[in-house]
């Protein structure tokens, strides 16, 4: 006689296997997950719209008095604001990662966190975009960074790192807006054909294109989901690597390295994960979504945090190496003296302890599956990330080639402001897009729970 297996044997079966119940039910639970909490939901849009407020408050004091309120001087015309820029960009790499490269892999972890992933590289790429517009001085004339006909025939100098930036964070926010919104359509759809207010059946109607299930719908979709998929891989090793070489191609000492490029992109990778794990902790406590993104969720994030981690660390030591073999004096006094003893030591040896040090306890099946100590570690790998780009480049711009032309640089409140400001931003996007769309993947779910239930019929 065949025995259908029980929910704990499907469980340890395949660790992915959501909570029984039919798949209507689990349609239902997911739409409505948009409509709960809606009083703490209040408070906090309240509390990051207040910050948001702040930000764009300095921004537009920047802009109206210029950058001299920053703490920015001569040699350190860099800080802040390219550290922050480099900051975000990196955050967003772990939800085109998820995304694009997971999908191509066939990795069915991905699909209870690749929707809201995608959705932080677009709020991180938004406050990331912030900066090289807040850096120009004039921000008004942004679109001079653009190859438009132009009467007087003045074309960007494309040997600017700035016009660079410009190309990787429009083509980056572009495509991981397509990809993000090619895989909300059969959600969109669902919310609309479950929701009984009127406006909202509307609105959510015209964003679903018109979308019905049928097959050939589902055919199309596939070959676009996939295209983009295809689009959106290069991406993440491209964008990451022109940012870097912002810094590559400079004299700079301690700067002009080609271990840059995949330095850089590890580095991404290593931070934006541990981003997706600070959303995705809390996520899971407040909407019980303990049998979507489970232990083994929490313990594959872990591990890609160990192993990106490690290539971080890899990449400290052989910097340190470069400096020490080339016979440049002033790249040996940059990162083997000014970085570990100068006047930003603490925040290096910051640096090596959040980056180096804490990712080791996920070498520990406990710790990669306990919420609270991946929760931390995110949090230091977060801070530890920041510290990396601002040693990096107030550090290194601190001591140049003239001893005469040293000088500290000294963060405003206007640089904390926006700093602080970014983060709040990006939690408003972030509460907003929870608030409107169904923030975990409605149809990959359901998809993957069907599979997964045929699976264990067929091996009972």
């Amino acid at each position: 006689m065949i025995r259908e297996m029980t929910a704990a044997e499907r469980q340890r079966e395949d660790p992915y296997f959501a909570a029984p119940g039919d798949l209507y039910a689990l349609t239902d639970r997911l739409t409505h997950l948009v409509g709960v909490n809606r009083r703490a939901w209040l408070l906090w849009i309240a509390v990051t719209g207040l910050g948001t407020l702040a930000l764009f408050s300095a921004l537009l004091y920047t802009f109206i008095t210029g950058i001299g309120v920053w703490g920015n001087n001569i040699p350190v015309a860099w800080a802040f604001a390219i550290t922050n820029f480099v900051w975000w960009i990196g955050i967003g790499h772990a939800g085109t990662f998820i995304s694009a490269i997971l999908l191509l892999l066939e990795q069915r972890w991905r699909t209870s966190i690749n929707r809201f992933a995608e959705a932080m590289t677009l709020f991180a790429v938004a406050n990331a975009a912030l900066f090289p517009l807040a850096h120009l001085g004039r921000p008004w004339f942004f679109y001079w960074l653009v190859p438009y006909p132009a009467l007087e025939n003045i074309w960007p100098q494309f040997r600017s790192a700035l016009t660079w930036d410009v190309v990787a964070i429009s083509t980056y926010g572009l495509v991981s807006l397509l990809f993000w919104y090619a895989g909300l359509l059969p959600d969109l759809a669902s919310a609309r054909d479950i929701n009984t207010v009127p406006w909202r059946r509307k609105v959510y109607g015209v964003f679903a294109l018109g979308w019905r299930g049928a097959a050939r719908h589902w055919r199309h979709y596939r070959v676009v989901y996939g295209l983009l998929g295809g689009f959106a891989t290069p991406l993440v090793i491209s964008v990451h690597s022109v940012v870097s070489m912002d810094f590559a191609i400079s004299k700079v000492p301690g700067w002009h390295s080609t271990l840059f490029p995949p330095y850089f992109v590890a580095g991404a990778i290593f931070s934006g994960f541990a981003m997706v794990i600070t959303l995705a902790i809390p996520m899971r406590a407040v909407f019980k979504l303990h049998d979507l993104i489970t232990e083994r969720h929490l313990d594959a994030m872990g591990q890609l945090m160990l192993v990106t981690g490690g290539v971080v660390a890899y990449a400290y030591i052989f910097e340190s190496f470069i400096a020490w073999w080339t016979d440049s004096p002033y790249d040996k006094w940059t990162v083997l003296h000014t970085r570990p003893w100068g006047p930003w030591a603490w925040l290096y040896w910051a640096m090596i302890f959040c980056n180096v040090i804490v990712p080791q306890m996920m070498w520990l099946k406990r710790f990669r599956r306990d919420p609270i100590v991946l929760f931390g570690v995110a949090i230091l790998v977060n801070v530890g990330m920041w510290l990396e780009r601002f040693v990096l480049i107030a550090g290194s711009l601190t001591q140049d080639f003239l001893p005469s032309s040293w000088h500290l640089y000294k963060p405003t409140i206007i640089d904390g402001t926006i700093f602080f400001g970014t983060l709040f931003f990006f939690a408003f996007l972030f509460l907003l897009f929870l608030r409107v769309v169904p923030f975990i993947p409605i149809w990959e779910v359901k998809e993957l729970k069907h599979e997964l239930e045929e699976s264990a019929h067929g091996h009972a």
